[in-house]
């Protein structure tokens, strides 16, 4: 049977948003250099075209980042990643004012301008603030959502020789200290992502995916972001561009483990997965 992680809603624009079925977040990476997309949307005609697409797909958040992470990712100036945001926050801002923004950045700033002169609804963080020591004091104002992501390292050494006691036990011990820290700043919506790709192994990712139900015992919300990374790529030997089938695959099998919201570069083969398995879930399937 399917195995519930948490039924919690989280609060956006001052209304409470229900996560008990899984939930689609599609990626909008305003950069030249994202592993997958990196400058397909570097207009304001091809975002639009993009933001209109996923919406029809099913998405129902969208995920904008405007600094690369992936491995070996260059180094991207805070006056620069503000400015790649606020253009593409402006187009979305003025063709789809009804939609819920996430906004993908590791600088307390930029968040705060993110949600204050652009009204984003959520913040996602790959280093769940330990890389910038003002991010949870800022969350704590703003009172968004806040997703925070484990990572080993950064995005320029992530990958070099990740190491772990214990790949799934020393992740949930950081999100516990984390957590902890997060609930004395005052911020209440916590969705929580293990981080596929950021500081591990193959064996890492796997051992994670595999086991995903048990951050259940964190009683929060989890994403999950497989999208066309390279525990697919390396795993089957194919490119990002070949990797749609193992994407569709490992969020199967998240659902099936409780995630409640993926992160994806193609939202209607996300949505069509969700509603597939969420129907044998519900039909009692044994898995």
């Amino acid at each position: 049977m399917g195995v519930s992680i948490s039924k919690r809603s989280v609060r956006i624009h001052g209304v409470l948003y229900d996560l008990s079925e899984p939930k689609v977040m599609g990626i909008l990476n305003y950069t030249p250099d994202s592993f997958y997309d990196g400058g397909r949307y570097s207009d304001s005609a091809a975002v639009i075209r993009k933001v209109e697409e996923m919406l029809e797909d099913g998405a129902d958040f969208i995920d904008v980042g405007a600094v690369s992470s992936r491995p070996g990712a260059s180094q991207v100036s805070e006056k620069e990643e503000i400015r790649r945001l606020s253009s593409v926050l402006g187009i979305i801002n003025s063709r789809f004012p009804d939609v819920i923004v996430s906004v993908d950045t590791f600088r307390s700033e930029v968040a705060k301008i993110s949600v204050k002169e652009f009204g984003a609804g959520m913040i996602n963080d790959i280093s769940s603030g330990t890389m910038d020591s003002k991010m949870l004091e800022t969350i704590s104002e703003l009172q968004v959502p806040y997703v925070a992501m484990h990572m080993q390292g950064t995005p320029q050494t992530m990958q070099e020789n990740p190491e772990y006691a214990d790949v799934l036990n020393d992740v949930i011990n950081f999100f516990a200290g984390r957590i902890s820290m997060m609930r004395q700043y005052g911020i209440n919506d916590v969705i929580i992502d293990p981080g596929f790709g950021f500081g591990k192994t193959l064996e890492h990712n796997y051992i994670l995916a595999g086991r995903l139900q048990e951050f259940g015992m964190l009683d929060l919300p989890v994403l999950v972001g497989f999208s066309r990374k390279s525990m697919i790529c390396n795993e089957l030997g194919v490119s990002p561009a070949e990797a749609l089938a193992g994407t569709v695959a490992l969020n199967a099998v998240a659902i099936i483990k409780g995630a409640n919201i993926l992160r994806v570069h193609d939202v209607r083969e996300a949505s069509d997965t969700i509603k597939v398995v969420t129907r044998l879930i519900k039909q009692g399937a044994s898995v």
